[in-house]
């Protein structure tokens, strides 16, 4: 049973931070925006239009942990302030989308416009996979209309053959710059560049490449164009999220200047 620890209101939501019974940490969010927020490839940006943030009826999202702690320690994760970690089971991811339903009564899953889970906070999915697949399932026996969401840095040996329609994938890839990647993501197990791009999954949506760049040399157009098809990847640039962890590697400050609501 998880129980909470402590929580923190933002603009459009709210992170809490729960206890396993064992006593390990685990982090869950709950946020919502406007729907018209969802079509970021039709319109190119995902820029809020005006201080409306939308509600839980149009899109809800729910961020879950599949580990507590997480082995990768990208250089500039919060998470990797933790000094040990673990796995979680499917029943523990389970539970932390229905803490967060538990916490909003007056909302239904089933009748918002989108109601999505991302597998974006602490731990890697792909090191934790049967697991997640098997919350997954259980989740989809709740709602039927769910999106799932997973991001992953693109763990070497990863099955994608089962990322299909209502599954989403979200690569990590930060920079096109091999050896800064490598320094930014220092997990020896990781798929190249290359071998990313070679992905392909039979999702409704294209798969996301994620990037929260540090410096413009992240960036190259030419092996953007070159290892990722347009028409099976869409690119996300991110902000930074300013934690101790980036402060103590002196990368508080990226490309982006936007920064996530608070």
């Amino acid at each position: 049973m998880l129980r909470e620890s402590k929580s923190r209101f933002f603009a459009n939501g709210r992170v809490y931070s729960l206890l396993t019974e064992d006593d390990y940490p685990v982090e869950v969010t709950d946020t919502f925006l406007p729907f018209y927020t969802k079509d970021a490839i039709g319109k190119k940006q995902n820029t809020l239009q005006n201080y409306n943030l939308g509600s839980r009826k149009e899109r809800w999202m729910v961020g879950v942990s599949c580990m507590s702690g997480c082995p990768v320690g990208c250089k500039f994760c919060a998470t990797g302030q933790l000094k040990k970690w673990r796995k979680l089971s499917a029943e523990e991811i389970v539970e932390q989308v229905m803490f967060i339903l538990e916490r909003n009564p007056e909302y239904s899953p089933t009748e918002c416009k989108e109601f999505k889970i991302n597998y974006t906070r602490m731990g890697e999915p792909f090191l934790n996979i049967e697991e997640v697949k098997k919350a997954i399932s259980m989740i989809d026996e709740k709602f039927p209309n769910v999106h799932h969401y997973i991001s992953t840095i693109g763990v070497s040996g990863s099955d994608f053959s089962w990322i299909k329609e209502n599954v989403t994938l979200q690569i990590s890839l930060h920079s096109f710059d091999e050896a800064n990647r490598d320094w930014l993501i220092p997990f020896k197990k990781k798929m190249s560049i290359t071998e990313l791009g070679k992905i392909r999954t039979h999702s409704n949506l294209k798969t996301t490449l994620n990037m929260t760049m540090v410096s413009e040399s992240d960036f190259d157009i030419e092996k953007l164009k070159k290892h990722f098809d347009r028409d099976a990847f869409f690119i996300k640039l991110s902000p930074i999220n300013p934690n101790a962890t980036s402060d103590d590697n002196h990368i508080s400050e990226g490309v982006i200047s936007a920064k996530n609501l608070v």
